[in-house]
């Protein structure tokens, strides 16, 4: 069958397209909502739904990039943490995981601020990268938004899954 030889996966649909010549720049949503770490958490859960989205990028001072506050973030606040197994031998107690990662994960259940909860180290990409590669490196990371930044390491933009197909359904 003719069908059998073509490819249908995201790769081929971007090799063969015109999106390949776009750039993250076109595609991206400019001058994006942000908050700083020191933003109080409720008031960016509202940001968050009166912009009906779903992360947000996180600047210092100067606008550069320092995180990112995400659903999955925010998950830590209604879902809470459960403890590491551990026995207790002795008087003392021997934990069966690392307790570091528990602490974490306690420290993002009860953040008060975007700064307690946000992701650090944040990925991010400049405009001038093509939606392939913008693809591939959300794919890879297991990301679901890029902020964009220039080469100060500002916020320029934020570029989405979202918005990769909504410009693969427009080509």
């Amino acid at each position: 069958m003719e069908w059998e030889n073509k490819q249908y996966t995201i790769y081929g649909y971007f090799k063969a397209s015109r999106l390949m010549a776009k750039t993250v720049a076109d595609v991206m949503t400019a001058n994006p909502a942000v908050v700083r770490p020191k933003t109080a958490l409720k008031e960016a859960i509202k940001l968050l739904a009166q912009k009906e989205i779903s992360g947000l990028p996180v600047v210092d001072e100067a606008g550069k990039l320092v995180g990112v506050l995400s659903e999955t973030d925010l998950m830590w606040q209604e879902t809470g943490v459960d403890p590491p197994p551990y026995f207790i031998f002795l008087d003392s107690v021997i934990y069966l995981q690392n307790p570091t990662r528990y602490e974490k994960e306690l420290h993002k259940a009860l953040g008060q601020t975007v700064g307690e909860v946000m992701s650090a180290q944040p990925i991010s990409i400049t405009g001038d990268h093509s939606l392939k590669e913008a693809a591939q490196l959300m794919n890879k990371r297991k990301v679901r938004r890029l902020p964009v930044v220039d080469e100060a390491n500002k916020v320029i933009g934020i570029i989405t899954r979202g918005d990769i197909v909504r410009t693969m359904a427009n080509e």
